[in-house]
Parts: structure tokens; C-alpha cells; sequence
């Protein structure tokens, strides 16, 4: 068994614990800061909240709850889930889909910039981002999406991240390393600058919105 395993196959277990106790859970209302993400109620899809117009997270939908999403206008699914599809799900409902094999032990930079550009493609918002609890792996996503599109410093956006209520494992420290050590204005050239493959095969090159000159300080 190799180190790495062995390291992946501890912070899983001390995962699903801390899922055990009681993840997810939402602080009180009179502390949450109004421009952190909103929870949204829709019948089969745990965990949901609107991070903006454009985006929002969740748990793994179940089928009901993709269907449900569609009915209320979303357009993409982004999985971040390396050893699940979400075809079951969303067949025949005519969502696009987009597929981001992200490791919470392991995230990459290619997964970042395509991430930013799907989500900034104003043909396939809104977006619904999800992974298996809609807290790690999504919370990162989400984090950077705050940083790089909406221009919100990295401590506002981890701040949300580990303390937003959407269920953060403290198992993975090195997801708000990573965010920390992110070379911002790299990443936002890189997904503005790179070839894309669109849903129908065609090359096209999506720009990344502007990121906001002035940060709202509520994300403190």
C-alpha cells in the first residue's frame, strides 16, 4: 500500500466522521454575513446554495433533483467528482454537463481555469457545482470563483468556505493552502486566454468576467 494511498485512505475515514457528526451544518442567521451564499430549498438536491445569478453548489443531486434544477432554469451540471457520473442523473433532460475529475488530496490548476471557464460562459449559466457533500471539493471551487471573478480577497473567500455552514472537513487543511498559495492573476489569464472545446466539439475561447475593482468587506 503506498503513502499516498495510505494518507488518502486516513483523511477519508476522518472524513466520513466528521460527516457523521453533523457537516452541514448552517451558523446562526444573525451571523452569517449577507453576501456569503444563500440556502436554497429544491427537493432532491441536499446542501444547495446560490453563490451568485450565475452559480450555485450543492451536494450530489439525486435524479429527481436534477430534474428539479432544470425546471427552475439551471443549464450546466459541473461534477467534481472523480469516481461518479452524473449521466444516470440527467439523462433526457437536456442539461449540459461538464465533468472535472477533482481530487480533494490533489487539486490542479487545469481544473481551476476550466472550472472559470465554464461558469463564465454566459450561454450556460447558471451553473450548478457539486461534488459528493458540496463542501470540500465545491467550497475550493467556490472560494476561487469569489477570488478571481468577484474579487473578494482570500481570506473572505476561505472565510466562507470553512465557516459558511456547507459543511467544511477540517480534514483538508491543504484545499485552504492551495487557495492561499494561488497564483490569481495567473489562473484568470490562463481561463480567459486558453482553447476550450465547446458542448458541440467546436474550439472556442471564453473570457473570464471582470473581476469587481472593490471587494465587499461583508466577506470578512
Amino acid at each position: 500500500m503506498s503513502t499516498r494511498f495510505r494518507t488518502y485512505l486516513l483523511l477519508s475515514l476522518f472524513t466520513l466522521a466528521w460527516t457523521a457528526l453533523g457537516r452541514g451544518e448552517e451558523p446562526a442567521a444573525q451571523q452569517r454575513p449577507q453576501n456569503w451564499a444563500q440556502r436554497v430549498q429544491i427537493d432532491g438536491v441536499p446542501n444547495l446554495h446560490k453563490v451568485s445569478d450565475s452559480l450555485y453548489r450543492s451536494a450530489q443531486p439525486s435524479k429527481e433533483g436534477m430534474k428539479n434544477l432544470k425546471a427552475t432554469g439551471i443549464k450546466t451540471v459541473v461534477n467534481l467528482r472523480s469516481f461518479h457520473s452524473d449521466r444516470d442523473e440527467i439523462e433526457g433532460l437536456g442539461l449540459g454537463y461538464e465533468h472535472i475529475y477533482m481530487k480533494a488530496w490533489h487539486p490542479e490548476e487545469k481544473e481551476v481555469i476550466r472550472f472559470l471557464q465554464i461558469v463564465g460562459d454566459e450561454c450556460r449559466q447558471p451553473v450548478i457545482l457539486h461534488c459528493q457533500y458540496g463542501a470540500d471539493r465545491t467550497g475550493t471551487m467556490c472560494a476561487i470563483y469569489r477570488i478571481a471573478v468577484q474579487g473578494w480577497t482570500k481570506e473572505q473567500a476561505i472565510n466562507e468556505m470553512v465557516n459558511g455552514g456547507y459543511g467544511f472537513s477540517p480534514a483538508w487543511q491543504n484545499l485552504i493552502h492551495y487557495i492561499r498559495d494561488l497564483d490569481v492573476e495567473l489562473i484568470q489569464k490562463a481561463a480567459a486566454n486558453a482553447p476550450v472545446v465547446s458542448p458541440d466539439g467546436r474550439d472556442s475561447a471564453l473570457p473570464v468576467p471582470n473581476v469587481v475593482p472593490k471587494p465587499d468587506v461583508r466577506g470578512n
